[in-house]
């Protein structure tokens, strides 16, 4: 859609003509209306809990940025799919893209990736993901989806540190052993320390970094990791400018806090995953003067510095990567994304190849 390495900057608002495009809202009927509440009790009776639908869509007529349900109900979506839409609703140059033999080719015989990519994978990673690639980061591993995104990147920094502190030796017979049964040395107890409020997603180890809602974790067995307080800041900014920076201090110095904390307890803290806006937890922000200072405590420490960009990720910010506000002089080491990127995945420092 865009030409390599081209990042999309929002400078104002602009009125744009899209032919694909609505002119405004059309409402035919209450919503959930006749037909949504038919197709409601035919999925909740013969497929699966169906309390989480709020309506059912018509995605042949959603267009730009209305979504359309089954009852002609014409609506302004600010939702996007939970940030997951980038350009709106059938977009013909998208639907262009995906009526290419080799793209139809791709969803049809699934590849394996890792182990049978097809002929032109490596150029098409490097026109497109690796194109808006953050700053530093010059590898890239795709993923489905967030959750897999972020689990994944969690393994990858597990592998990096241990690799650090093995060093050139070779992995031992008691560690291939051990691993086999869920125990040290082979699974070293490492930890991915966290904030309160935020979310990285609902898989196991995700959701022990996740702390948003209690529904997505209760019942659910989780890890021993360290969570420590995300600033909440007093608005307006200008009006707390001392309030706000001693708030942020003190969520900072709990960070240092809870790793010392946590080696003491014989687990290590190899990586902090933080997003940079948190979404899902409550639209939450911190100074770019914070997480200068997080990156810091990171590298002090020797941990993995990770940002979370599934949500901000993709120029919603301004910015390509909300991250990139921020001026690290060090970049941060792994980068995740998903949602409005139309595939998952993470960007990584070289450093962070296994056996690198």
């Amino acid at each position: 859609l865009f030409p390599a390495g081209h990042r999309c900057i929002s400078q104002a608002a602009a009125k744009i003509d899209v032919d694909f495009d609505y002119d405004g809202p059309l409402m035919k009927t209450e919503v959930p209306g006749p037909r949504s509440r038919v197709s409601f009790q035919s999925l909740e009776t013969s497929f699966k809990n169906a309390e989480a639908v709020h309506f059912f869509c018509n995605y042949e007529e959603s267009r730009g940025n209305y979504l359309v349900d089954v009852d002609g109900n014409r609506m302004l979506d600010l939702y996007s799919q939970i940030s997951s839409v980038p350009i709106g609703y059938s977009h013909p140059s998208l639907i262009k893209l995906l009526q290419q033999p080799q793209n139809l080719s791709t969803f049809i015989n699934r590849p394996a990736l890792g182990i049978l990519p097809p002929e032109n994978f490596a150029e098409k990673l490097k026109e497109s993901l690796l194109s808006v690639a953050p700053k530093g980061l010059s590898q890239v591993i795709t993923m489905s989806c967030g959750s897999c995104s972020n689990e994944n990147a969690f393994k990858t920094i597990f592998i990096w540190y241990r690799s650090k502190e093995r060093g050139h030796n070779n992995v031992t017979k008691e560690e291939l052993e051990s691993c086999m049964i869920n125990q040290a040395p082979g699974c070293p107890d490492y930890a991915m320390l966290s904030f309160m409020g935020g979310f990285h997603g609902r898989t196991l180890g995700c959701l022990a970094t996740t702390h948003s809602k209690a529904i997505h974790k209760l019942d659910i067995p989780s890890l021993d990791w360290p969570i420590a307080p995300f600033p909440r800041l007093k608005y307006p900014l200008e009006d707390f400018v001392k309030e706000n920076q001693q708030e942020e201090a003190r969520c900072l110095e709990e960070v240092e806090d809870l790793i010392v904390k946590y080696r003491k307890k014989k687990k290590i803290v190899a990586g902090i995953i933080v997003e940079p806006i948190q979404s899902e937890g409550g639209d939450n922000h911190a100074s770019d003067d914070f997480f200068r200072k997080l990156r810091d405590i990171a590298r002090k420490h020797g941990c993995a510095f990770l940002v979370d960009e599934v949500q901000t990720g993709g120029g919603c910010t301004g910015k390509f990567w909300a991250h990139e506000h921020w001026g690290l002089d060090d970049p941060a080491d792994v980068v995740t994304f998903s949602k409005k990127m139309m595939t998952g995945g993470f960007f990584h420092k070289e450093e962070f190849r296994p056996n690198a």
